[in-house]
């Protein structure tokens, strides 16, 4: 071969190493707590939905505006009957593994998460089959016609049918009996990632799919993700000055600005679909951590009234929140189907008012109580509990205050095993339905997943179940509408405020806030 033609191949084949080098990028992310699992239907938590969207996809996903876009589905349509919708897969889809994406394993992901395991059952408790039609079309019937049904699909994920049956991993994990299966650990997805290691509460380690069918439309430069949960907000900000970490998901409120005012550094702000909000046990006779025995202060409305009333949260949102948060008066946000700034209306705090009530209802000096709350999942989610105890103080109720991971926080109220406690929600539908169903709606297999209140309300139940099959949207928004003046009206629920969130980067990444608080990071350029 002449020299000058070696020496050409070589200058080629120099460019190409030197293009892929700097293509190449590894994506350091922090956040404050860890993922639950690595098992897509085991756990109906955002920030572990969130993190297994990157392995996993479901039929759609919600782009910034919060719309529906196709992801394993291409189009989706009500059919001649109007409670059966048809699904219409995207062609040449593979698992990592490399096996192919089917109609057969929607079906099989679809009937795994209907399973008693599963801890997202609920968002399919309206559907009756699910049918494979060909190998790229599914129906799913309803009882009765579901208008919304697209909406509660988004974080149903799809899962390959052989490698479940291969690994025993057929039922999903039963996370509040602490039972375990090979997917709890392990994965395999159709997504623009896939897992390469994962250390419980210490580190998980993604790499860039290559053969992932999407990635002409978002050829990412990232080609490894590691993902270390830092539970220190101070540590978790000097890690990222520091220039060990590149992403920080959540920034604490007290250091947005200072991250704004140093070079080289990024931070994005936007409102987050997710109320917080405080949850009384109502339906026990009596409280286990209460001194008030042989009956219950929490099944008196006037005490719960009176308690909501003592909570100041412009003074929440002022100093724990500085500034970012939205006070709310129930416990969706402006994002959901049913807000309305009427009835998100909160009574200003009357500490003074608040007693006097406590004293009519028969607590004349009160009462002391638990309240359960997690340390690393929502912004300030300690600080926010502590401010509340102070402020209980004031009208007698003695809180004693139990801050813990999420991962020992919520199996308590999947167990029902609190008295008070403080919880988030974010509705994947972005439909009032979801909160009724979840949050409202008497414990069942299918619905009140989340119901630790012990709250039963026949009525309220049959409007929520109503909902799935109304296909008048007037009538349906009316019914809705008539629910959030019903429950507001009961206050088994404290609302406390809709989550502002912030995340900090490095300058050369640009990262915005979605409303799902996901980050999409197959979408960086």
């Amino acid at each position: 071969m002449p020299a000058l033609t070696r020496l050409t191949l070589c200058l080629a084949a120099l460019l190409v190493w030197s293009a892929q080098v700097v293509e190449a990028r590894t994506l350091r992310w922090a956040r404050q707590g860890d993922v639950l699992t690595l098992d897509p239907h085991g756990q109906n938590n955002s920030p572990t939905h969130n993190f297994n969207g990157h392995i996993y996809e479901g039929l759609f996903f919600r782009g910034q505006d919060g719309k529906l876009s196709p992801l394993l589905a291409v189009t989706w349509n009500v059919t001649a009957d109007p409670s059966v919708w048809e699904f219409k897969l995207r062609p040449n889809v593979k698992f990592h593994d490399g096996s192919p994406m089917t109609a057969d394993d929607v079906v099989y992901s679809f009937e795994r998460s209907r399973l008693p395991t599963s801890d997202i059952k609920g968002n399919l408790a309206s559907v009756e089959t699910i049918t494979k039609v060909d190998d790229l079309t599914v129906q799913i019937k309803t009882k009765g016609a579901n208008p919304i049904l697209p909406e509660l699909l988004v974080t149903q994920f799809i899962m390959s049918k052989a490698w479940c049956e291969k690994n025993n991993a057929g039922k999903p994990q039963d996370y509040k009996k602490n039972e375990e299966n090979y997917a709890v650990l392990h994965a395999n997805g159709t997504g623009p990632f896939q897992l390469v290691s994962r250390e419980i509460d210490v580190k998980t380690v993604l790499k860039r799919n290559d053969n992932y069918w999407g990635k002409a439309q978002w050829p990412t430069p990232i080609t490894e993700i590691i993902f270390t949960p830092i539970k220190s907000d101070a540590t978790r900000i000097a890690a990222l000055l520091s220039g060990e970490i590149d992403f920080v998901h959540d920034v604490p409120v007290q250091d947005i600005e200072r991250l704004k005012n140093t070079p080289n550094m990024r931070v994005t702000t936007g409102a987050e679909n997710r109320g917080i909000f405080l949850g009384f046990n109502v339906g026990a006779p009596e409280l286990k951590s209460s001194d008030i025995r042989g009956k219950n202060p929490f099944a008196d409305k006037v005490v719960r009234k009176a308690m909501n009333l003592a909570i100041n949260r412009d003074a929440i949102q002022r100093v724990v929140m500085r500034g970012h948060s939205v006070s709310a008066g129930i416990v969706i946000s402006q994002f959901v189907n049913g807000w309305s700034k009427d009835l998100d209306a909160y009574p200003k705090a009357d500490p003074a008012a608040a007693r006097k009530m406590l004293a009519d209802a028969g607590y004349p000096n009160g009462f002391s109580v638990t309240l359960h709350c997690p340390n690393d999942r929502y912004i300030n989610d300690e600080a926010i509990c502590q401010a509340v105890v102070g402020q209980l103080a004031q009208i007698g109720v003695k809180v004693s205050l139990v801050a813990q991971s999420q991962s020992l926080h919520f199996p308590l109220l999947l167990k029902r095993d609190t008295d008070f406690y403080m919880l988030g929600w974010g509705p994947v539908s972005y439909d009032s339905e979801n909160p009724f169903a979840w949050l409202y709606h008497t414990q069942t297999d299918k619905l009140g997943g989340y119901n630790a209140t012990r709250y039963s309300n026949a009525e309220v139940d049959r409007l929520t179940q109503s909902l799935s099959s109304e296909p008048d949207i007037a009538k349906r928004n009316a019914t809705i509408r008539k629910l959030w003046e019903m429950v507001k009206e009961e206050a088994v629920y404290i609302a406390l405020h809709s989550q502002v969130l912030a995340h900090g980067m490095k300058a050369d990444i640009d990262m915005p806030v979605h409303p799902d608080n996901a980050p999409f990071f197959k979408f960086l350029k």
